[in-house]
């Protein structure tokens, strides 16, 4: 396990780690930024890396070494970064997806399998991106790990629920997308008008259920 730091502007580092690695030491390096005094600090996920804000972070060589050190501390499991004990969302999904029989015809198995372990997956909010709202769920069973769609469709629909490369997502708005649509849900994920406007932030485990069309 490693990790890599690199200065990103005057308020900022960026660290590169391991991607199965990425969300536990996010919720690590929170606390201990907490445990610090630095209540301003703020930790960002992504697919590879972390972005740690605070206030003169990038200009300081102390606070650099001590961060340097608590992430490494991280990596080790010194400081609890299991990113599984936090809030679940149920999400109620029909599954009437539009390439829901294209992925079961090119695993080689029905589609009630693809629904099952769809299900059972033990999804977690690695992170968000791409458009507001957009949560990339970790945690898919292995045996729907399929590529993305060769074809981009132009427009996917609110509400799809979807897989594409090893992650699990929920469409918050109607845009284009490659994903394999496996069903809709009804849940409104993204609201802005609501605080947060997002149900599903990093670390929040995700479970989709079933619901009878």
């Amino acid at each position: 396990m490693t990790i890599r730091l690199l200065p990103y502007g005057p308020d900022a580092l960026l660290l590169e780690t391991e991607p199965e690695r990425v969300l536990a030491v996010a919720g690590a390096l929170g606390r201990w930024l907490a445990e610090s005094g630095d209540h301003a600090a703020e930790v960002v996920p992504a697919a590879r890396t972390l972005l740690v804000l605070s206030p003169g972070l990038g200009r300081s060589t102390s606070r650099r070494t001590a961060l340097q050190k608590a992430a490494a501390l991280a990596l080790q499991g010194g400081y609890d970064g299991d990113p599984l004990r936090g809030e679940v969302v149920d999400i109620p999904v029909r599954y009437d997806g539009d390439d829901l029989a294209e992925v079961a015809s090119h695993l080689g198995v029905e589609i009630a399998d693809v629904v099952a372990w769809h299900q059972q997956s033990r999804f977690v909010v690695a992170f968000c991106g791409f458009v507001p709202g957009f949560a990339y769920l970790a945690g898919l069973d292995p045996r729907l790990h399929i590529e993305r769609r060769a074809t981009p469709r132009t427009r996917v629909p609110a509400g799809s629920v979807a897989i594409a490369a090893g992650w699990a997502g929920v469409y918050p708005r109607a845009v284009p997308g490659g994903w394999h649509l496996l069903g809709h849900t009804e849940l409104r994920i993204w609201d802005p008008s609501r605080l947060p406007p997002t149900r599903l932030r990093p670390g929040v485990r995700v479970r989709f259920v079933s619901v009878v069309a």
